[in-house]
């Protein structure tokens, strides 16, 4: 019987329009922007100037304090300025914008694995020490630094890693691509991650809807790995959540408020292990990643790898152009991510998918009463009541808010998905949830 968890969870259609599409290369812009906050945590410090000339993979924004990551450059060519530039979050933040000049890559970068050298060689601080050099964030979506993540803290036992290739919001397949093209390169980077957070035992998860996927991994770990497991599991939603995909494998329940270290587990991301072989066996830094452009009217659906910095405008170009009937532009999934208000916002570290929507699924439906039908509640795979909240938001009762655990909520959108009635259950809770954070930060430490 396949894994799953509870409670909770949905089966919205799947839409894998680009699953069986190749990855390919996306042609280099003609100008970049590459923020300098792509992670949670404090953002860079830039190391360039206007008129600066950078090569690609360069250190050009230096990490600050415990919790942040380095910024590279992406491209070779001239740094033309230093301004706020808006990304997915609808925000101007500070990005270093490089006019592309050619493919230079910086001497550092090898660009092809370091030939004779085995896992044994490296030692866990120089496997930690790649991960940080490299600005290596979670590519889920969290962009939580991956070396953080890696030194659990004094007193914590982590005794099994899991990766998470379950990407099941719907349309997504950058992870699906991943690891039907790349289940060796993961293998020896999942290798590397056991040995950073001394384990013995590391599984894989994958939902059963990858058939292929499961079949080249499961492959690969009988030829190259001992101590992995792949790991199937039932399709439903949001099993990608940390949360959900540790019950589902091991049958631990993570306590409210906690992290999966509590219960001896860390979790990766497929797209964060890729990296991580990268940057140890190549010594290069995350500059790119696998985008999924995607949409049930573009003509050319597919998977781009593409540098951190490049236009959405330019992925769109690449599937065949922006459809007349386009509602939305999507940063990400259709359950998670944000709509863009310019395609000019670019690519960063955590950018997994851009989804262009038809107007005629884009468009809202007047929200009614609630009816009490309990169907958010049965829905949310974190316990919570989402009318309840939803409610409270409205009404701004913050520190009630916050007693009905708000904070738990990881927006994964199942509420919104099941409502009848079209309430904007996930909107006001989102603003509730901003509220209980800015109130949190206010308190004194006792």
């Amino acid at each position: 019987m396949l894994k799953t968890f509870t409670p909770g969870g949905i089966h919205p259609p799947a839409d894998k329009l680009s699953s069986r599409e190749a990855t390919v290369p996306l042609p280099l812009p003609e100008r970049v922007a590459i923020p300098l906050s792509q992670h949670i945590g404090v953002p860079a410090t830039p190391l360039v100037k206007k008129g600066d000339r950078v090569k690609a993979g360069q250190l050009i924004g230096e990490a600050v304090g415990p919790i942040s990551a380095n910024v590279h450059s992406s491209v070779s060519g001239t740094v033309l300025d230093i301004e706020a530039v808006v990304d997915a979050s609808g925000y101007a933040r500070p990005a270093v914008v490089i006019r592309v000049e050619g493919d230079e890559w910086d001497a550092s970068v090898s660009r092809q694995e370091s030939p004779g050298r085995h896992l044994s060689a490296f030692s866990r601080e120089e496997i930690l020490a790649a991960i940080q050099a490299a600005g290596i964030v979670g590519m889920g979506g969290a962009t939580f630094p991956t070396r953080v993540k890696l030194s659990p803290p004094p007193g914590s036992e982590p005794g099994l890693l899991i990766i998470n290739g379950v990407e099941c919001e719907p349309f997504l397949t950058a992870d699906h691509r991943l690891m039907i093209e790349k289940s060796r390169e993961l293998l020896i980077g999942t290798r590397f991650l056991m040995k950073a957070l001394g384990v013995e035992q590391a599984v894989i998860g994958i939902e059963n809807n990858k058939p292929d996927a499961l079949a080249g991994m499961r492959e690969a770990v009988m030829k190259h790995a001992l101590g992995i497991e792949v790991c199937p599991l039932k399709v439903k939603y949001p099993q990608g959540g940390e949360k959900q995909l540790i019950r589902a494998i091991t049958g631990r329940r993570v306590p409210p408020g906690a992290l999966p270290i509590s219960v001896g587990v860390v979790v990766h991301n497929v797209g964060t292990v890729y990296a991580a072989y990268e940057a140890i066996t190549m010594h290069k830094p995350l500059v790119e990643r696998v985008v999924t452009v995607t949409g049930k009217s573009l003509s050319r659906p597919g998977n781009y790898l593409c540098r951190v910095g490049t236009p959405v405008a330019c992925l769109i170009e690449a599937a065949g152009g922006l459809p007349g009937d386009t509602g939305k532009v999507i940063a990400g999934g259709p359950m998670m991510g944000k709509a863009l208000t310019s395609t000019a916002v670019v690519v960063t570290k955590g950018t997994s998918g851009v989804l262009v929507i038809p107007e005629s699924e884009a468009r809202r439906q007047p929200a009614r009463d609630c009816i009490r039908c309990t169907k958010c509640v049965k829905a949310c795979p974190m316990g919570l009541e989402p009318y309840l909240l939803m409610t409270l938001g409205e009404y701004r009762q913050t520190e009630a808010l916050e007693r009905a655990r708000v904070m738990d909520c990881i927006e994964c959108g199942s509420c919104n998905f099941t409502c009848p009635a079209h309430r904007p259950l996930l909107d006001i809770i989102r603003l509730g949830k901003s509220r209980v954070g800015q109130l949190m930060k206010t308190r004194k430490p006792s």
